[in-house]
């Protein structure tokens, strides 16, 4: 029996769909320009024209956009005393239509690292190069990537980011916001921000920080269309759990191997979960929930670093 619920809203009924990946297909990777060329080219409007979205979508865009430029200030906040921390929150994104989950970028050259099932139920949609994916940095910086590998048995999915508007250099100490109607010039090297990968397993009981995108609607009120009150943003803290028993962190296909118990909610699929106190490396990325136990679950760090290394030999060796 299934025991899992996806924490993202392509499965917004919260019923399995009804193809089921099988659990051992192999990760699908797909060539990308090296170095990307990545355009800082977007307007400061986006609509549905340029997008590909529906209107209502392109106006989510726009209004979250606008959401996350007023809320980082207040969420850097909660991370003054960690810089690692602040950068890892400004690498988070989440995806533009309400449907969709988090993510996070991982490299200066715009690597964005999330859930498979956030971007597409199977590899054939996942690498269609026609299927843009609008994203949203947590300082409202938006950005157009295209997916380039995709895992369903580890369940993991890599972006690259091929255009994005101009970024705005952080400040060491005071981490500004970026001003809602100036840019910098279009020609601005300025790298992305991006989380580092941690290099072993946290203790069981380390304190983590999960930075997720809950979902507008309440899908446990009676009247359908209420919404949640939740900001676009949420930074919710708890602590490792350990692998679930039996579980075998490269398989998370039904639901993820890792066990943490800091707040989310559907819309969280692909979130950041981050060591507290061990520098704020990226210990895994939030995906499911047990509904028997309600353990959160997630994608552990293991199934991460064995993914990117493939990647890494991908991107290397062409093998």
């Amino acid at each position: 029996m299934r025991r899992t619920t996806r924490s993202q809203s392509r499965q917004k009924s919260l019923i399995p769909a009804p193809t089921a990946q099988p659990l051992h297909q192999p990760m699908i990777l797909k060539t990308t320009p090296t170095p990307p060329n990545i355009l800082f080219t977007l307007p400061s409007i986006f609509t549905p024209k340029l997008t590909g979205l529906s209107r209502a979508s392109a106006t989510l865009l726009n209004t979250k956009r606008a959401k996350l430029r007023a809320s980082i200030p207040g969420l850097r906040r909660t991370f003054a005393s960690s810089p690692q921390l602040v950068l890892t929150l400004d690498a988070t994104l989440v995806f533009a239509q309400e449907e969709a989950g988090t993510a996070v970028c991982i490299s200066a050259s715009g690597l964005v690292l999330t859930c498979a099932h956030c971007v597409a139920d199977d590899a054939t949609t996942a690498l269609d190069s026609s299927n843009a994916h609008w994203l949203i940095f947590a300082a409202g910086t938006v950005a157009r990537a295209s997916c380039v590998a995709w895992d369903a048995k580890r369940d993991l999915a890599l972006l690259q980011i091929t255009h994005s508007e101009p970024l705005a250099p952080l400040s060491s100490s005071t981490c500004p916001s970026p001003s809602a109607t100036s840019t910098p010039s279009s020609s601005s090297k300025t790298p992305f921000p991006h989380a580092t990968v941690a290099e072993r397993v946290p203790r069981v009981g380390a304190p983590l920080y999960c930075i997720g995108h809950p979902g507008s609607e309440d899908l446990e009120a009676s009247t359908p269309g209420t919404k949640t009150g939740y900001d676009v943003l949420h930074v919710s803290e708890g602590t490792y759990r350990g692998l679930a028993p039996g579980a075998d962190p490269q398989d998370n296909s039904e639901i993820g191997g890792m066990m943490h118990d800091c707040w989310t909610y559907w819309g969280h699929s692909g979130a950041p979960v981050l060591d507290a106190q061990g520098g704020g490396g990226l210990v895994g990325l939030h995906s499911s929930w047990d509904e028997e136990t309600g353990m959160r679950r997630g994608v552990p760090g293991e199934a991460v670093r064995g993914f990117l290394g493939e990647w890494t030999d991908f991107e290397t060796k062409g093998t």
